[in-house]
Formats: C-alpha cells, structure tokens, sequence
C-alpha cells in the first residue's frame, strides 16, 4: 500500500517512463490504496460492456491507472517534469515547489 503524497487532482503531470513516456495531462483521479494515478486521455484501453438496461453494450474506451511513481509534476517554468520540495510560507501555508527552479507549483 502506497500513499501518493506529491500529486493531487486536478495536477498538471508528465509521464516518465513506459508506453506514453514523455506526454502531459491533467490527474482526473488519485488512487491512494493503490498508489496510483488517472491522468486525462493518457494510457488508454478499451473495455467490452454488455447491455444493461439503462446503456447499450458495445466497446468504450476509458483511462486506466498509471503507478504515481513514474509521473512527475510538470513546472511550466522549466517546461518538464520536475521533483518537488515544500516549503512554508509567511502565513503558515505549505505549498510545493520546483526542485529546479524553486518556483512555486501550487497555485
């Protein structure tokens, strides 16, 4: 079981290695149990429905999960995939950073 601390909903992320190595997307959602992330119109597989009786049967295409350690969070700055620090901000917020070029990646 792992915990995926580092990327949220919502996110801007880079694929780091396997079939779509090198491609960004947004996280659609974060699955924690599992250590893994859905990411929007990346790693895509097809799923063979049978009719129910509120849809048609057919094929549908859907996002799978990717494991959120080959991802990294994208730094528009550095324009890759970039690890991330925190840091603590005047009022007591933490917010996460680039590694790189210590620009701020929450918004």
């Amino acid at each position: 079981m792992l915990a995926v601390q580092h990327i949220r909903k919502k996110d801007l992320v880079q694929v780091m290695t396997g079939r779509e190595k090198g491609k960004t997307g947004k996280v659609l959602r974060v699955l924690t149990k599992k250590g893994a992330v859905v990411i929007e119109k990346l790693n895509m597989v097809k799923r063979h429905t049978k009719p129910a009786q509120n849809q048609p049967g057919g094929i549908i295409e859907k996002e799978a999960p990717l494991r959120a350690s080959n991802i990294l969070l994208y730094c528009e700055k550095c324009a890759r995939g970039v690890r991330t620090g925190k840091k603590i901000l005047e009022g007591g917020k933490k917010v996460r950073v680039c590694k790189r070029c210590h620009t701020q990646l929450d918004k």
